[in-house]
């Protein structure tokens, strides 16, 4: 165990932008906050450890950064996955009375590393288990916590080990799954997904230059145009991350390179001439060695293997002539990567009464989310004894207990806002309504539909379309109050995607749209809504004044 020793850190600050500037794009929350810590430790002469927690969506770079974060440092990178973990003993160590037993994982690392202040991350702790052996989460509350790990006791070394230098690095995809204590002791850092120029940004300076490096295609002229990315994003790969994104790419060039090794146009290399032997080294070896024959014996069979030519083992490499190129276009795409995933950008260039776009958040990312209301039935008159008629609401779309709520929320409160302006508008009381939200095999819940299904539902009672580009989050009280909602910065991302020019949001989330880059929020107006009422008039629904 490395007890005193540490690597010197580099405090330099135009290093470490350079640095955090060379591996990834964007994600300047992160790398303020680096440049931040790199800047305490200045003015200290110390750096003490920190526990930050990315989270976000697949993709977008959560893992990678921490080792550019501890090459900006010049610090020691080691990394662990808890995803799946059941046994406590994987973190406090066993002791040493059972056979087999092992230290934890952060005394295994300073084991590696041999210094006290590496980085060291935590991957995937939102996907803790928990077993018979106990409860890994409640360990590392000890570990993660900053009051507590300068003295961390794991249970193999049965020593205080100091961990305060340390600095915790943990990923997550969502925080919902991360106990509550422990999410208290992380500075929790989000990462959103990529807009479609950033992905382009992405795939040019990063993705295509290794895709075609591992392809073995460097030095060939053969290149990703500009329209064939925008095109893979836009058809192929709309997911927030660049995963799926660089696999395409990886795809590309691998169809390239089969084309370019098909076609017969790389040659071989010239293989280099071995230097001649000159004819004093050979009496040399023979004068120095006594015992050859006894080694000639012994090393027989390997001689006859070395006999073997090593051009019949190892394929030589093939050279594309400068000559050649070849430029793929999005018109190529379908040769290359098959037809596109995705048509359209939305699922209604103009939507019918009773159907509006609203706004969703998922693990993955922000996604546009229609509500379709039609009429199923009208009912039929009363029999002229008392008996009233009364229109209902069913829904379908595979939805969650807390939308199914929103559905009846939003039911109750257009009518009681119909009986308020139009009085005469019996439309609820005629008729059997049928809401469903697409994509039925996709599970829904979540609260934030309620403005969205509401205005679905005046629309279809007013038969009035809405208008086309705009679309809206918020969850809604029975009174009309528009409450605060979260993923503001992925829905908008969403929003852009599908050419949405306005957005409705709580005006609760002010300070969330104040906070969105402008590359965000550029060609998108957005209204903070505090009560539906504001809603029919920048939709297109308000009736005229007469």
């Amino acid at each position: 165990i490395p007890w005193g020793k540490h690597s010197v850190e580099d405090y330099d600050l135009q290093r470490a932008k350079v640095v955090l500037d060379e591996d990834h794009y964007g994600l300047e929350d992160v790398k303020q906050r680096i440049l931040e810590f790199i800047a305490v430790g200045k003015l200290r002469g110390a750096v003490q450890g920190k526990i930050l927690c990315f989270v976000g969506p697949p993709g977008v770079g959560k893992t990678s950064i921490g080792k550019s974060i501890a090459r900006s440092l010049n610090r020691e990178f080691f990394r662990f996955s808890v995803g799946g973990l059941t046994d406590v003993a994987e973190i406090k160590g066993h002791r040493r009375t059972y056979v087999g037993a092992m230290p934890g994982k952060v005394v295994q690392a300073l084991k590696r590393v041999q210094t006290e202040n590496p980085l060291l991350l935590i991957d995937e702790i939102d996907k803790l288990g928990r077993g018979h052996q106990g409860d890994p989460a409640s360990a590392l509350l000890e570990l993660l916590d900053p009051e507590q790990n300068n003295a961390f006791l794991d249970h193999y070394m049965d020593v205080p080990v100091d961990l305060s230098r340390v600095l915790f690095v943990c990923t997550a995809n969502v925080t919902d799954t991360i106990p509550g204590p422990l999410l208290d002791r992380m500075e929790v850092i989000r990462l959103s997904g990529y807009l479609a120029d950033e992905k382009r940004a992405i795939a040019q300076k990063y993705l295509a230059p290794q895709a075609k490096e591992t392809a073995g295609l460097e030095g060939a002229a053969v290149s990703l145009q500009d329209d064939a990315v925008d095109a893979l994003v836009r058809n192929y790969c709309r997911e927030s991350g660049v995963r799926n994104l660089k696999k395409h790419i990886e795809k590309i060039f691998r169809k390239a390179a089969l084309k370019i090794v098909e076609t017969g146009v790389a040659v071989e290399a010239p293989s280099p001439t071995p230097p001649p032997t000159t004819s004093a080294a050979a009496p040399e070896v023979d004068t120095a060695d006594t015992p050859a024959p006894a080694l000639e014996a012994s090393t027989a069979p390997v001689a006859t293997a070395a006999a073997v030519p090593a051009s019949a083992k190892l394929p030589s490499k093939m050279v594309i002539p400068d000559s050649y190129s070849l430029n793929i276009t999005a018109g190529l795409l379908k040769d290359y990567v098959g037809p596109p995933v995705f048509e359209s950008d939305r699922l209604y260039e103009n939507t019918p009464a009773g159907v509006v776009m609203g706004l969703a958040w998922t693990s993955l990312g922000g996604s546009a989310l229609y509500v379709e209301s039609v009429v199923e039935a009208t009912m039929a008159g009363g029999n002229g004894e008392g008996e009233q008629r009364s229109g209902r609401l069913h829904t379908t779309g595979q939805l969650g207990d807390v939308m199914k709520e929103s559905a009846t929320l939003a039911y109750t409160y257009v009518r009681s806002l119909l009986n308020r302006k139009h009085p005469g508008n019996q439309f609820f009381h005629n008729n059997i309504i049928h809401l469903h939200v697409p994509e039925g095999a996709t599970p829904k819940d979540g609260p934030s539909a309620g403005v969205t299904m509401t205005t679905a539902l005046l629309s279809l009672a007013l038969n009035r379309p809405v208008r086309n580009d705009v679309a809206m989050t918020g969850e809604l009280t029975l009174t009309g109050r528009v409450l605060k909602i979260g993923g503001l910065k992925e829905k908008t991302i969403a929003a852009r995607r599908a050419g949405v020019k306005r957005i409705l949001f709580p005006k609760a989330n002010m300070a969330d749209w104040d906070e969105l880059p402008a590359n965000v929020k550029e060609g998108i107006e957005g209204h903070p809504i505090e009560w539906y009422d504001q809603i029919p008039a920048l939709v297109g629904l308000e009736e005229p004044a007469n």
